[in-house]
């Protein structure tokens, strides 16, 4: 019988073996294939689900400061591209109006696809909850929606919080004859404020997504496990397409879908993986 504190326990003396068990788990579930099919629905619903956005928030915040907001983090999304996909941003918001009612369909339409099939993929994961109930109907169709907006108000949450950080930047201390810039300061808020509401997106998906109970702790745990993994390779993807990479050269006028395909096919693979991480938590200590 499993006893409290099994699970982290047998982490703890074989990190190596739940590695190794979590990567079989994971091809298993043939979660290469699924990260691609999510990748390729997100890349659709992105630009419109921004461009939305934007409208909608500007009638709450400077849309300057929110587009400000957006090129900082888009960085976090799809490295070395932000400045193109805000460039078509700034493009389409130019003629909002007229494709409005488009882009509203666009998005719904490709977001629900995403959602569906990021469920789908959860479904094969954590199939040892034996869940033979599925899902509600209306539930299914609704709950990707109210995610898009959670994601629009923490856009919103973190515009506002960035303003408020980035003034701190033109603040010192001062302390005698001495003064302190809080421009350092600023940047590492502002650093933490991305990888905090990075987290907690994850943390959401993996709680709210999959059908059956996750436990907060393992949804925050595989949330910050995906957020950390993909800080270290996004930091890389930056490096290499700043110094390495000749993209641009054989993609041409493509280079931005590319490179934002390939980034969101990694994300995806990351975001599966780590629930294959929380998935094979739960498993252990079964036949204990």
């Amino acid at each position: 019988m499993k006893y409290p504190g099994y699970n982290a326990l047998y982490v703890l003396k074989n990190p190596v073996g739940f590695v190794l068990q979590t990567l079989k788990g994971f091809k298993k579930n043939q979660g290469i294939l699924l990260a691609g099919a999510i990748s390729y629905y997100a890349l659709l619903s992105i630009v419109p689900f921004l461009i939305l956005t934007v409208i909608a928030l500007s009638n709450l915040v400077d849309q300057a400061e929110l587009l400000g907001t957006l090129r900082r983090y888009l960085e976090w999304l799809v490295p070395s591209q932000s400045a193109a996909l805000l460039l078509d941003l700034n493009h389409f918001l130019e003629n909002g109006v007229a494709i409005g009612v488009v882009l509203l369909v666009t998005m719904l339409f490709f977001s629900s696809l995403a959602f569906s099939v990021l469920e789908k993929s959860m479904a094969v994961i954590f199939s040892h909850r034996g869940v033979i109930q599925e899902r509600n109907f209306l539930t299914s169709v609704l709950l990707p929606y109210l995610l898009v907006f959670l994601l629009g108000i923490g856009l919103l949450v973190v515009t506002i919080l960035s303003i408020s950080l980035e003034a701190m930047a033109l603040m010192s201390v001062g302390f005698m004859n001495w003064h302190w810039s809080l421009g350092g300061l600023s940047r590492a808020l502002l650093y933490l404020l991305g990888l905090s509401a990075e987290t907690i997106i994850l943390s959401a998906i993996y709680f709210f997504i999959p059908v059956g109970r996750t436990a907060i702790h393992h949804a925050l745990i595989g949330g910050f496990f995906t957020a950390s993994l993909w800080e270290i390779i996004r930091h890389l993807l930056v490096w290499y397409f700043a110094t390495m990479s000749s993209t641009s050269v054989v993609y041409g006028s493509l280079t931005t879908a590319v490179i934002a395909l390939f980034s969101m096919e990694i994300i995806a693979t990351l975001l599966l993986l780590g629930a294959q991480v929380i998935s094979e938590y739960e498993r252990l200590g079964e036949q204990s």
